[in-house]
């Protein structure tokens, strides 16, 4: 069974409420429609009624109708939600009026659905930029408890029988989000990342904290930020596998791994790689799934307390049903920690 075999079994079994806020967009449509039919997750959709039977229509979806659908524009909708925004921003100095045309954006609106415990996660970004999906996100969902930061992984699927990663599986991270982070921001990244191993690759993390220097073999401030993050999570998460810093092939080849850094807990076998910075992440991600034919699933969004997962306005109605399944497994997985 594929991961996405395995993701989509465990939303049926477990279903969770997906807040989709583009409502009227027809690749959403389409997605949110094959969501339906398969009784992958209960779909929340925002946006005007009329407008949504008439663009399922167009689109010949049949199943739209079993989307729970919320009016943006409804006075009791902004009734119900503009207080709770009021309450989270009101040492910002926002007044309620403004708190209410903030309620009725859907981004926003769809967060807050969430933070009142009325969805369980948001899929947004074939409309909006991803600056507009993350500041609803931040403003309102927040991080996790001890997580400052949000940072986007990469799930990588090799060949079934690649000797690297565990069942072809490797996680990247962050690929997508904070362009230089210090040491306790890349803690915080590898924190995350081993959620998204267990809650979306299904896998054990084996974390590598990467570097161009091995155990020592390098002398630079990038270098040592890498050995300060590393000895953080030693320290506040002693239970988590993690070694750092190392080179990518002291992290995944163990014969490498005893030469260059005998003793390593990972032994050469890590699952998990954290880049040291956001473009060393994002080219290598991106030279291993076109030089190397493999799949990479992503970004995905980690660290918020609850999961809102950004597309790309280019998606495909694929794309979008994916990530749907996606943050049905990280809400689920949230639910469990």
């Amino acid at each position: 069974m594929g991961l996405f075999e395995k993701l989509t079994k465990k939303a049926k079994e477990e279903r969770q409420r997906i807040v989709l806020p583009e409502g009227t967009e027809p690749r959403t449509l389409t997605a949110a429609d094959r969501i339906i039919t398969e009784g992958i997750a209960d779909v929340i959709l925002i946006g005007d009624p009329k407008e949504i039977a008439a663009a399922a229509a167009e689109l010949s979806l049949t199943n739209i109708c079993k989307a729970r659908i919320v009016n943006p524009a409804d006075e009791k909708v902004i009734d119900k939600y503009a207080p709770i925004y009021f309450d989270l921003r009101k040492k910002k100095g926002i007044t309620i009026e403004e708190a209410r045309v903030m309620t009725a954006n859907p981004l926003y609106l769809g967060c807050l659905m969430i933070k009142n415990g009325d969805a369980d996660g948001q899929v947004a970004g074939a409309l909006n930029t991803t600056g507009n999906v993350l500041r609803a996100a931040f403003q309102v969902v927040k991080t996790k408890p001890g997580i400052n930061s949000v940072s986007g992984a990469f799930v990588m699927l090799l060949p079934e029988n690649s000797p690297f990663g565990e069942d072809g599986i490797l996680v990247f991270a962050d690929c997508a989000v904070i362009p230089d982070p210090d040491a306790a921001q890349l803690a915080e990244i590898a924190l995350s990342a081993a959620d998204t191993a267990r809650d979306i690759a299904g896998i054990t993390p084996r974390i590598a904290l990467l570097s161009f220097s091995t155990k020592g073999s390098a002398k630079h401030e990038r270098v040592e930020k890498v050995i300060e993050a590393t000895k953080m999570l030693q320290e506040s998460h002693p239970e988590l596998l993690v070694d750092g810093e190392l080179q990518a092939d002291a992290a995944l080849v163990p014969g490498v791994a005893k030469q260059k850094a005998p003793g390593s807990a990972l032994e050469g076998r890590a699952d998990v790689l954290i880049f040291p910075s956001l473009e060393t992440g994002n080219i290598a991600y991106k030279l291993v799934q076109r030089l190397a034919g493999v799949q990479a699933v992503g970004p995905i969004l980690q660290g918020l307390a609850a999961p809102v997962n950004d597309l790309s306005r280019g998606c495909f109605p694929e794309d979008i049903y994916k990530t749907i399944i996606i943050t049905c497994n990280q809400a689920i997985g949230a639910k469990h920690a």
